[in-house]
């Protein structure tokens, strides 16, 4: 009999505040699903835990304190999600500037020249000396063919072999740079 008499009072509890406590919870949290999830735990909550409750105990103003602590909850942990999306946001957004910056701050001509001219300079420090300074005097230099010649005391023709020579190191060095060849006719031939 006791336990049917709860029931009915469990039962008018409900039908009689639970519209208002879902009310209550929808002028805070603004989204009524979740205000009757949280109206109905509530009411779940002080269902649980009424054998610790004093006989003169308000039963209503009890069940509002667990429906504000449940918002409050929820609204605190809308609040965290909402400052780590935004704290990502702002990651995301701090690395995009960062790549526009970088992006705009390359230089591609002096990158790919910087490069050249890196592969360029290792190549000659291969050459055997001499051919290094005939190749430096005559594409360095633009001194002629003759004029190495006279200075060194050498033939032309050994002139040409090592310019010839170190074209063909610096062909096999710049392999990947072909196409540059057409802007530096002089350099390359």
């Amino acid at each position: 009999m006791k336990g049917e008499s709860e029931i009915h009072s469990f039962n008018q509890l409900y039908s009689d505040y639970k519209s208002r406590f879902v009310r209550f919870a929808n002028t805070y949290v603004g989204d009524s699903m979740i205000a009757e999830d949280i109206a109905i735990e509530s009411l779940m909550y002080y269902w649980e835990n009424r054998g610790n409750l004093a006989p003169e105990s308000n039963v209503p103003a009890y069940i509002l304190t667990v429906i504000k602590h449940k918002c409050l909850n929820y609204l605190q942990r809308l609040r965290t999600q909402e400052d780590i999306v935004e704290y990502l946001k702002d990651c995301d957004t701090w690395e995009l500037n960062l790549r526009i910056a970088t992006l705009e701050a390359c230089n591609p001509e002096k990158l790919f020249s910087d490069e050249v001219i890196s592969l360029v300079t290792k190549a000659l420090e291969t050459l055997p000396e001499q051919t290094r300074d005939i190749f430096i005097r005559s594409r360095y230099n633009n001194q002629s063919h003759k004029e190495i010649a006279d200075a060194l005391g050498v033939s032309t023709k050994t002139v040409e072999y090592h310019v010839t020579k170190a074209l063909k190191v610096m062909r096999v060095a710049l392999k990947d740079y072909f196409p540059l060849l057409a802007f530096f006719p002089r350099f390359f031939c």
